[in-house]
């Protein structure tokens, strides 16, 4: 039962209001003084729409909201937080490819921006689509992170993140704060893109032309590649008038020099071969040349000799004769190709001569992928793919709607564990058009990894190699909700445990050739790996260095510092490492020499001569690892003796 309100109402809302119902363009929102946000009238534009003049103000063609400075600017905030490796939730940690990330996809994001730096093919992403009772991604720097929290239920009773806060449609903060939010995930996307790159982003009605202009302003407008509408539902009984059932797939590329794979057309009896002889081809009568044509040339008016019999130009071989004597200046036709092409043309197969009745007739054959191209030295044949346009109304059936991402679910799990989830056929057929071999596909909003589960398949089915990035915020599942009676705390357990029954199910059905990579490295985001006393570079000075006793947190292991050391180098997180002992030391190798670290301390002088004896490229150790002062220096003139190359750096 709904309390009294025991105030007076809020007459000048209640005014916004009734303007916004006669003109709703003229409503915006501002800062209402107290981190919030308030609707207000935009009164240059309200006296514009209440006068025929046109008033003399400055224009420009913009999009904006309340907070997209602050949205921008923290897309270049540093972030101190790391991610820390969990090989006892991970499956096949030595030998995968796959990465499956936890955490809140800004802070992650950047710390992918060194590492994959220009390196994902494809993004496909399933955000929020802020339909007034989904979360959206409560990012603290719109204001005071303690009044952010306190004012929109960021914490729940019991202390937990509450994902499922309202942001009805009345909220003062509808648009501004999804904007936010999406926006610079997208710039820290773009960078991590390759030029050939492409992103494709589903969204409904809501948010879809708001999402459009943001993604035009980070990957530009001439980078607008396409909106594909996608079934959702069939149709069904509804209170409504209208039943809205479709939503869109956005793309973008990275540049002009984005890529498609088109799909090949697929004729009944096609075979795909290198050699076009054993190609199907469609054989016609050899087309010839009206004489009237303005491609006619004399040269075309010529015998062939072929299996014995001699074929003429023109009506017969009377009539050639009377021509070339001079008595006809005219025929009814000549040859469509020149001597030289249709010699070239029937040593290759592209001429067939066959019996019609008591006459004979010379046919050409249509290979669907080879033609015959001329070249500096002659002709040449040439293959082409015979390919199709990808169509924008290529995800309207039922293949691609969500009763089918419900099917693939149950398939897995004995009941509905995900709500929301996309078919796996959506970006299965989205990685197939834009990927190739080893290409990484990342899904940054990836709910229940039905994009990981879609790169298995499609390297199960063409040998491919492709690698995947999952990042998803590890929201609780409720304990009433299907997931958690099913055991699941988390939605990143739903996705991992995906994973793992749709790979070992892909396994089991391959046949014959590799088995694709289904496995897949965890790591948690969490703080830094230095401890609260740690300080930037910048930041220290020597009467500090004095006060420290260790700048690491007690909780991390060397396998925590490891990973560290490789986001901050810039360094991938699926290449191979080895760990050994040497003396008492514990000595990391990575990806061959990529980089070797011992976070040890009071290394000892023989540990570093050996380190620096193999010369890798990179050298970690722990500020504190050497037994006093005069030994870091000594270290350093180690490796500028045995590995001068090596570049040398501690935590």
């Amino acid at each position: 039962m709904d309390k009294m309100r025991m105030e007076s109402k809020d007459m000048t809302a209640q005014n916004i209001e009734k303007i916004g119902e006669l003109f709703p363009n003229c409503i915006t929102e501002i800062p209402d003084g107290n981190g919030g946000i308030k609707k207000t009238i935009n009164f240059d534009l309200l006296r514009q729409m209440l006068s025929d003049e046109t008033e003399k103000t400055d224009e420009a063609y913009e999009f904006t909201w309340v907070g997209k400075k602050a949205a921008v600017a923290e897309s270049r905030r540093l972030t101190r937080k790391t991610l820390r490796p969990c090989p006892e939730e991970s499956t096949d940690w030595d030998t995968t490819g796959n990465l499956y990330l936890e955490g809140e996809n800004l802070e992650i994001l950047k710390l992918l921006q060194e590492s994959y730096l220009g390196s994902v093919k494809m993004i496909y992403i399933d955000p929020p689509y802020n339909t007034g009772h989904d979360f959206v991604y409560p990012d603290l720097f719109l204001m005071d992170s303690e009044d952010y929290n306190e004012g929109t239920g960021y914490y729940d009773e019991e202390g937990n993140v509450n994902f499922h806060r309202k942001n009805g449609k009345f909220a003062g903060r509808y648009h501004s704060d999804w904007c936010s939010m999406i926006y610079p995930r997208l710039i820290l996307a773009r960078n991590l893109l390759r030029e050939d790159g492409v992103i494709f982003l589903s969204i409904n009605d809501t948010e879809l032309f708001n999402l459009q202009k943001i993604c035009c302003e980070v990957f530009g407008e001439d980078n607008f590649l396409a909106c594909f509408p996608r079934v959702t539902k069939k149709a069904g009984k509804t209170t409504e008038a209208i039943a809205r059932n479709h939503d869109y797939v956005l793309a973008f590329g990275k540049s002009s020099e984005t890529g498609f794979y088109l799909p090949s057309h697929t004729d009944e009896g096609y075979r795909f071969s290198d050699e076009y002889e054993k190609r199907r081809g469609k054989y016609k009568l050899n087309q010839t040349l009206d004489y009237d044509s303005l491609q006619y040339s004399p040269s075309l008016d010529y015998p062939i000799e072929l299996e014995g019999e001699t074929f003429y130009p023109g009506p017969s071989y009377e009539k050639y004769l009377e021509r070339k004597a001079g008595r006809h200046a005219r025929a009814d036709w000549a040859w469509r190709w020149s001597r030289e092409l249709f010699e070239f043309g029937y040593k290759n197969g592209f001429i067939v001569v066959r019996k019609k009745g008591k006459r004979s007739r010379i046919y050409t054959k249509t290979y669907q992928k080879a033609r015959i191209v001329r070249t500096e030295s002659g002709f040449a044949i040439a293959y082409a793919e015979r390919t199709k346009a990808i169509s924008t109304l290529e995800f309207v059936n039922n293949e691609y709607s969500n009763d089918n991402a419900k099917k693939n679910m149950l398939k897995y799990f004995e009941t509905g564990v995900f709500d929301y989830s996309k078919p796996v056929s959506l970006p299965k057929a989205l990685a197939e058009y834009t990927t190739r071999e080893d290409d990484i596909v990342l899904d940054f909003f990836s709910g229940s990894a039905t994009t990981a589960q879609a790169v298995m398949q499609l390297n199960a089915e063409d040998g491919g190699r492709r690698r995947f990035i999952m990042v998803q915020l590890p929201e609780v599942c409720g304990k009433d909700t299907e997931a958690g009676k099913a055991g699941f705390r988390t939605i990143c357990d739903i996705g991992k445990e995906r994973i793992r029954r749709s790979g070992e199910k892909i396994k089991a059905g391959v046949c014959s050739g590799s088995i694709p990579d289904v496995g897949f490295r965890v790591f948690k985001l969490d703080e830094s790996n230095m401890s609260d006393i740690y300080y930037s570079a910048e930041e220290y000075s020597q009467s500090m260095l004095l006060q420290l006793e260790s700048n690491i947190r007690a909780d991390r292991t060397d396998l925590d510092l490891l990973f560290g050391c490789l986001l901050d180098w810039g360094l991938p997180l699926t290449s191979v490492y080895r760990s050994e002992k040497l003396e008492n030391c514990t000595v990391h190798t990575y990806n061959e020499g990529e980089l070797i670290a011992c976070f040890d301390e009071a290394v000892p002088e023989s540990v570093l001569r050996e380190i620096a004896a193999r010369k890798p490229r990179r050298a970690v150790f722990r500020d504190f690892g050497f037994q006093g002062s005069q030994a870091k220096i000594n270290a350093g003139e180690i490796f500028k003796v045995l590995a001068p190359d090596t570049r040398v750096k501690v935590i």
